[in-house]
Order: structure tokens, then sequence, then C-alpha cells
């Protein structure tokens, strides 16, 4: 399979080798060419076959400081670990707390993740750590807020048919699957305010998202269905994610929820984490024929 997913071009590489100074790489001694092999694993999942242009967006995109923090963490460096720790224990406490309801629980929540985080040995001596699943493409503490909730819905649900965590992250699970897995942990008024805001937007919009987010086409691939180019893609899919943001926060406030609370709903929020149905309220109502004319067949 690999021999299908062509090299990355200079262009992008050098884009990658320009990020190094600002991950902080060096600190926990990963030097530029490990960096960039990392970050080269993060494009070629999510934008292999794509053109320059989205795998340079890819690029510009990734958290690189939180990335090569977890890939420090996961091969065991201590200095990692100490800025982990100081940086992740009492949001990961209290957010533990927030999603089990009881101290004790949200405790031993805690305690478990970070068991995993660490790594256990297998047989070979090998330690595999959660921690490998990071790819960076959002905030480090907004994933691991889905682990955590993800790990509350295995723990208390285990008769329902939940897909494991693991698989998801290898699998490259669309934003809507990891949000309906931890739905429960989301405050109502957001999904509320999410499902208002979807339904608010045009068919050709909803159709965008979905084909970006849940049939994780890529920006070339639905250029080519709506017959635009690649860029003007991504620039509607940016002014979409910014719309919805400020569409929820804005609904959100109407509702009664304060400022403080509404920053705290919306934190590390992106379209890939909004805790809701998302593919249904994108698939809604959208005509078989809405798009005949640009779609090939």
């Amino acid at each position: 399979m690999s021999a299908e997913v062509p090299e990355l071009g200079e262009e992008v590489c050098l884009a990658i080798d320009r990020r190094y100074e600002e991950s902080k790489a060096e600190r926990y001694g990963i030097s530029r060419k490990r960096f960039r092999n990392f970050v080269v694993v993060v494009v070629r999942r999510y934008a292999g076959s794509a053109g320059n242009q989205e795998q340079m967006e890819v690029v510009a995109g990734i958290h690189v400081a939180e990335l090569m923090l977890a890939r420090a963490c996961s091969a065991g460096n201590e200095t990692a670990w100490e800025v982990f720790l100081t940086r992740f224990r009492v949001p990961l406490y209290d957010a533990a707390y927030r999603i089990a309801g009881d101290e004790a629980t949200g405790r031993e929540l805690a305690d478990e993740l970070y068991t995993d985080l660490y790594g256990i040995p297998n047989s070979k001596g090998d330690r595999r750590s959660r921690l490998d699943y990071y790819m960076g493409r959002g905030s480090l503490e907004g994933w691991l807020r889905t682990v955590l909730s993800q790990q509350y819905v295995n723990r208390y649900r285990a008769h329902a048919r939940e897909v494991s965590l693991d698989e998801q992250m290898e699998a490259g699970v669309s934003f809507a699957d990891r949000a309906t897995a931890s739905d429960e942990a989301a405050d109502s008024r957001v999904a509320a305010a999410v499902t208002s805001a979807l339904a608010a937007l045009i068919a050709e919009d909803r159709f965008l998202l979905a084909s970006y987010y849940l049939d994780q086409r890529t920006l070339a691939e639905i250029g080519r269905q709506l017959q635009i180019h690649e860029s003007t893609v991504s620039r509607k899919l940016q002014r979409l994610t910014k719309q919805l943001q400020k569409s929820v926060r804005k609904q959100l406030q109407a509702a009664g929820v304060s400022r403080r609370r509404c920053d705290e709903l919306m934190q590390d929020m992106d379209v890939r984490d909004l805790h809701v149905d998302i593919a249904a309220n994108l698939r809604q109502e959208i005509p078989e024929d809405s798009f005949s004319k640009r779609i090939h067949p």
C-alpha cells in the first residue's frame, strides 16, 4: 500500500522543517529528522494522495508542540512527562469528575487513563502508549477529554455495541463517530445549539461538510465533484467551520449561558469534536439530485 502513496514534495518537506523550532522537539531529544518523520506520518494519513496545497494545509494545522510532547511521552522521556503532568494532571482530573459525576469514579477514570497513556509492557517488553494514537489534528487536551469520555462509555455501557477508541483512531474515524460515542459527557445545550446551527445550513454547505468530514474525501476530490478549485473548497470549509462556531456560541449565550461557561464549552471545539449526531444532521434532506449536474457518477 505504501507504494501507492506518492512521496511528499519539496515544498511540503520545507514547510514541515520550518515548524521544527516551534515544536520544542529538541527539548525532548527529538532530532529534526525524527520530527519530520513524525509529521510525515500525519500528512500521509490525512492527505497522502492529495496535492501540495492540501498537504501544506495539514502541515500548517498540526499542533506540532503537542504532537512532539505526546511522542516524547510515549517514548518514556522524563522531561516530557514532567511537562505533561504539569499541564494536564489537574484539567484531566477535573474533566473526569465532570464526566463521571462523582469524585471516586472520576479519579478511577483518570488513573486508568494515565495507565493507558504510560503504556503497559507486552510479552516482548515493548510499551504501547495510548498517546501513539494522537495525531495533532486537534488540541491534546481536547483529545484527552475524548478518551476519558470513551472510557466512561465503555465502562458503563459495556453491553452496548461500542467501537473501542483504539480501533477508531487506527481507522481514522470521522468526527461524527467520535462525537456520538461521547455524547453523554456533552452539555445538552451544546447539542441543541449545534443541531440548530447545522439545520440552518443550505444543502450545499451540508453536502460539503459531509463529504470532507464524514466521507473523508480530499479537497481535490470534492473540487472535481463540484467543478471548483480545491483552494475554493478549502476556503468554503474554513468559512463554514467559523460560521458554525459563531452560531453555536450565539445560541448558547441566547439560552442564558454565561460568557465564561460558553468559553469553557467552546474550548478547543472544532467540527470533529462536536458532541452530537453530526451525520444525521448533515445528511438530512439533501436531495439525491442536488448536485447531479456537478458530481461525476
